[in-house]
């Protein structure tokens, strides 16, 4: 597995033996990111059930300002550190090794008022855990101005198109793989 673009390109990313972690694969990074375009130059970035760390990592080697990972897996959490310390982002990027909710309820409770410009959530498809964490964010302060909230799942498991303030823009398909877009639209409940 290797960053796709960016100040990084081409560098080689570890990736957890066994089948607990499934990073996103080249193409639908590539192509989340052609869609994304240039990352939000103020507001760090998220990457919710981040396993090898792959999406934040690959914000970061394209011009992202600093990253947030939460993972919750151990051994999925000591390879994302390593590949942040290899790659150069450790001074610019926070691990947290958490379940996603409880870090988000953490983070909407420090002072530091941290907004996020992107945020990835790319859980086990079969969990059931992308509408509690849409309806999370969607409720709480962690989203800046303008942020987009970007799902990976399959199409067996589609995500719905509101929660809360969050408002699904666009969805596509690659092969089983779907990613949705959300924007928040202040004002809604």
């Amino acid at each position: 597995m290797r960053v796709t673009a960016g100040a990084d390109r081409g560098r080689k990313l570890r990736v957890p033996r066994g089948a607990t972690t499934r990073p996103t694969g080249a193409k639908v990074r590539e192509a989340i990111f052609n869609i994304l375009g240039p990352p939000p130059p103020l507001h760090p970035v998220l990457d919710l059930f981040a396993g090898t760390g792959s999406l934040g990592i690959e914000a970061l080697s394209r011009g992202a300002v600093a990253a947030d990972f939460v993972e919750r897996d151990a051994r999925a959490l000591g390879i994302l550190q390593r590949n942040l310390r290899e790659l150069g982002f450790s001074g610019r990027t926070r691990a947290i090794g958490s379940s996603v909710r409880s870090a988000l309820e953490r983070m909407a409770g420090e002072a530091d008022g941290r907004v996020f410009g992107w945020v990835f959530v790319d859980p086990p498809y079969a969990s059931g855990e992308v509408e509690p964490v849409l309806s999370m964010l969607a409720g709480g302060e962690l989203l800046a101005e303008g942020a987009v909230v970007v799902v990976e799942h399959d199409r067996r498991h589609l995500p719905g198109e509101v929660f809360g303030t969050l408002v699904m823009t666009d969805r596509r398909f690659y092969g089983d793989t779907g990613v949705s877009f959300y924007r928040p639209r202040r004002g809604l409940a």
